[in-house]
């Protein structure tokens, strides 16, 4: 059987702010969201809260005076949390959370054809038994991408879709596709963990049970940690930590209940060599990386993210001893990624012809396993 990890990035829609040339020409604005977020959620809108909020507000135009920027949009459900003079600025009507209903989202864009075709296309080549996926808005999307955009390219749709939503409200869930005969017999969602810091999980670490033709069970984690783009480096890094040390008391449990064949998978967004991996990697953990197994066939290329550089490694399938000890073959699926300012760095699909076309700037991960 073949187990892979895709980082699809969104099949249909995505926020029009990630569509943006780099990660820091949006990250100011990702900020401003995130911080209008929690700044709402507080019970008393103080003088200096609501001055906070106008102030981010104005910061994106039309956003205060028309309730939408280029990028974000306000939500006012019931209740008013705004209100406009005739003469005069706009302030803040609501006195705290309980007196309106809404939030603040980001506006989304449709996401060029080409590039979902090529995403179904990188699906195919990955020829999969068991397909991890990271940033699907929600199953409803999987679903419609399974049914329609798979069999557009000739690629053969997956019996099975499951997609449990996520903590993210930008619509970036994990979820996990499987062909006939690969039953998922069981499912559970991380989306409420808690230690002592508040919740853990960005999106999830939602669990999957596979069994295969022959009887085994598989059992996969599949997992999208805290982006480094924003919230402050240290900030999102202990995040990323809090994350690896619950996904390792959760496959440390599983393994005393008996699970045999267990596979952590995703986008972890962190290197192997850094502190937030150390619960995973370091730190007694007896996970095996597929890249660094003697099986594992590599393109001379380290990381799995943009032009696949070292620093770039932040796709993981890590397994279990006895996982590990099954697995026949293991590669890595770059023909998606552009490559490059030029798309010259590595070859890419013949039906990608500008960066836009891209399936992802994820590489894909497989690995074969003897079950």
């Amino acid at each position: 059987m073949r187990l892979a990890t895709f980082n699809v990035e969104n099949m249909f829609q995505r926020a029009k702010v990630m569509n943006l040339d780099g990660w820091q020409d949006g990250k100011a604005i990702l900020q401003d969201y995130a911080q209008l977020n929690e700044l709402i959620q507080e019970p008393v809108y103080t003088a200096a809260i609501k001055k906070k909020i106008l102030a981010i507000m104005q910061r994106h135009k039309g956003l205060l005076t028309n309730g939408a920027s280029a990028y974000i949009r306000l939500r006012d459900i019931r209740g008013k949390f705004l209100r406009k003079p005739k003469s005069g600025p706009v302030q803040i009507e609501a006195g705290g959370r309980l007196d309106w209903i809404g939030w603040f989202e980001l506006i989304t864009e449709a996401v060029k054809e080409a590039a979902t075709e090529n995403t179904a296309r990188i699906v195919d080549l990955l020829r999969a038994d068991v397909l991890c996926v990271v940033e699907a808005e929600d199953r409803t999307g999987l679903r419609r991408f399974n049914d329609d955009v798979l069999p557009s390219v000739t690629a053969k749709p997956f019996a099975h879709v499951m997609l449990i939503d996520g903590n993210d409200d930008r619509g970036i869930d994990v979820g996990l596709m499987s062909h006939e005969g690969y039953d998922i017999v069981s499912m559970c969602s991380h989306v409420d963990d808690e230690d002592i810091e508040g919740r853990v999980f960005s999106r999830d670490c939602a669990e999957y049970e596979i069994e295969t033709p022959q009887g085994n069970r598989l059992l996969v984690l599949v997992n999208h940690f805290k982006s480094k783009g924003y919230g402050g480096a240290a900030a999102s890094a202990e995040k990323r930590r809090r994350q690896a040390a619950r996904v390792r008391e959760i496959y440390d449990l599983r393994l005393k209940q008996g699970f045999k064949y267990v596979a952590i998978v995703g986008d972890l967004n962190e290197t192997p060599d850094q502190p937030p991996m150390d619960p995973l990697l370091r730190e007694g953990s007896d996970l095996i990386d597929v890249m660094s197994h003697k099986k594992f066939k590599g393109d001379g290329r380290d990381g799995t993210h943009g032009n696949g550089t070292a620093s770039a490694k932040l796709d993981y399938i890590l397994m279990s001893p006895k996982l590990a000890a099954k697995a026949s073959a293991g590669g890595i699926e770059r023909r998606g990624v552009w490559g490059g300012k030029h798309g010259t760095l590595f070859p890419h699909l013949d039906t990608m012809e500008s960066e836009k076309d891209a399936a992802s700037d994820h590489a894909a991960l497989w690995v074969d396993f003897d079950l």
